[in-house]
């Protein structure tokens, strides 16, 4: 497929496009990607886009789900599910892996499978493993559908804190200090000699860096899993609940300064950075985790507080990062400002939150580009994108 136009069959020229949102997932970032596909079907004009819903359930199960955003949204602090969505859980939908049939169909047990006609582009919103790392992306590509965001690999970089940050130092991009601690290097935990050398590799690893350290899951977002430790008596812990979202884990040293986000959107013309955003001290919380960020609902500052050349560098050093991990599409970049008044990046997310609060749309809204637009923009930058490679 070489283009969005030479691909279209007649009748896709005469109807609106039709655009999948595809959301849910089996992540630990299961309802935060609920919520975005909510947020996200809020804002695509029906005038122009036909949209099918479909979820994945948390055991991996494509759902037809009702066209529901206001049912969509966190409640009275839980979370909501594609469970909670699904018009059935009895069947299922399947996208056909011929790149000739974008056919889309839903079957149950027992009758006879609906189509439910041809997709033009997906719009995934899955946060995470199985969604956000390159898998979902891959049968994308099989199926020559386009779809918003990065590609295989970049995708699989963006989740991946190890790889991501081993593919920033060989671009000459600031990276923190940090070491990874591999399933096999913990399978029998800290009692066995392999778990005792990874656990001596952290202690010296606080020797030279200083404590506290912030253990993490090296393939999760949203904060999932992440323990700040002041000591060696909570490591152990810190690392059986990283090691519930993911069995390799990230052991960073701190990074005293300020944590400033800069947004990065594909034009036509190349990608662009938004005016970034700083996310200050959290004072009911011990770092910016997982409830401060999407249930307490800290406040962002939109526009940082920074002076033009700081504001000017960080968006140059996002775009960097989006290119150096060949990103399509978006990215959130997030950066600490450290006291010495250097930027070193801590990550890239190219699936970044499309949540009412979440920091990317409100970056881009502040510089110029509305929710809606901003939805637009990616999915006509995904329609103009080739599958397979380019």
């Amino acid at each position: 497929m070489s283009s969005e136009n030479s691909s279209q069959s007649p009748e896709q020229q005469l109807r609106k496009p039709r655009v999948a949102v595809v959301f849910g997932g089996r992540s630990s970032e299961h309802g935060i990607s609920v919520v975005t596909a909510g947020a996200v079907l809020r804002a695509i004009d029906r005038t122009k886009y036909d949209v099918l819903p479909i979820g994945i359930t948390t055991d991996g199960r494509w759902a037809l789900t009702a066209d529901a955003p206001e049912r969509m949204s966190i409640t009275d602090r839980v979370l909501p599910s594609v469970e909670g969505v699904a018009e059935s859980l009895d069947g299922g939908v399947v996208l056909s892996v011929d790149p000739a049939n974008r056919e889309v169909v839903y079957s149950e047990p027992g009758s006879v499978p609906k189509a439910l006609g041809e997709v033009d582009v997906v719009f995934p919103v899955l946060h995470g493993p199985y969604g956000e790392d390159g898998t979902l992306q891959g049968l994308l590509e099989l199926s020559g559908v386009p779809y918003v965001g990065a590609g295989v690999l970049a995708s699989a970089v963006g989740q991946d804190k190890e790889y991501m940050k081993r593919v920033f130092t060989s671009f000459g991009l600031p990276v923190g200090p940090y070491v990874v601690i591999r399933p096999r290097e913990w399978e029998q935990g800290p009692e066995g000699a392999k778990g005792a050398a990874a656990r001596k590799k952290i202690v010296d690893f606080a020797a030279e860096h200083g404590w506290p350290l912030f253990v993490k899951p090296a393939r999760a977002g949203s904060s999932m899993g992440i323990t700040k430790v002041d000591d060696l008596s909570g490591l152990d812990d810190a690392i059986a609940e990283a090691q519930r979202h993911d069995p390799k884990i990230l052991v960073e040293s701190l990074l005293r300064g300020r944590e400033i986000e800069c947004g990065v959107l594909e034009f036509e013309d190349g990608p662009r950075a938004s005016v970034p955003a700083e996310i200050p001290p959290v004072t009911a919380h011990d770092f910016y985790d997982f409830e401060a960020k999407y249930i307490d609902s800290a406040a962002g500052l939109v526009p940082a507080p920074l002076t033009e050349e700081q504001t000017a560098e960080v968006r140059r050093l996002a775009v960097e990062a989006f290119e150096a991990a060949s990103c399509e599409g978006l990215v959130r970049a997030d950066f600490f400002l450290t006291e010495d008044g250097g930027f070193v990046i801590n990550e890239i997310n190219t699936m970044p939150g499309f949540t009412p609060i979440s920091m990317y749309p409100r970056m881009w809204q502040e510089t110029g580009v509305s929710y809606p637009e901003l939805v637009d923009l990616l999915i006509q930058a995904a329609l103009r994108r080739p599958t397979g490679l380019r």
